[in-house]
């Protein structure tokens, strides 16, 4: 069965002065995250920005596949913690997202490091947020196995 979740955008003025307002319309787990194009291109100065929804997503998403791999092989893991950090940069005059990089942290008793670094990258090709962003983003990962 398929799932559909929502967010909501409001709007206000031109690209470059202009500001909005991000909210989760499904989870309701975030109301009115301010976004602008300097949080985009400039810095955030408190404000989010496609981008930063994207390594969340990206992130979170890892994370769950992770998970889920380490346990078809039979081992839990007791703590993964990961980074995504997403690129947008000006190509030829045009602003996009080009990469999305990966940093995992884990915690897993049970399992080697070379295991690990398998699990970790079949995991970056497996997320669906990868799945989405394939053959546009570059994607890397970098896993490091930390003892107990």
């Amino acid at each position: 069965m398929a799932a559909i979740r929502q967010a909501n955008v409001v709007w206000e003025g031109s690209l470059a002065s202009g500001k909005g307002e991000v909210s989760a319309g499904t989870s309701k787990a975030f109301t009115r995250l301010p976004v602008t194009w300097g949080s985009r291109t400039e810095a955030a100065d408190g404000r989010t920005s496609p981008e930063e929804l994207i390594a969340a997503a990206h992130a979170s998403c890892y994370a769950m596949a992770l998970s889920g791999g380490l346990g078809q092989a039979h081992v839990r893991p007791q703590r993964l913690e990961v980074t995504a950090s997403v690129t947008v940069d000006n190509i030829d005059g045009n602003w996009r997202v080009v990469s999305s990089a990966l940093k995992v942290r884990g915690q897993v008793p049970g399992i080697d490091s070379a295991a690990f670094q398998k699990a970790a990258e079949a995991a970056k090709v497996g997320c669906p947020v990868s799945q989405a962003l394939k053959g546009n983003v570059a994607l890397s990962v970098e896993a490091t196995l930390q003892g107990p």
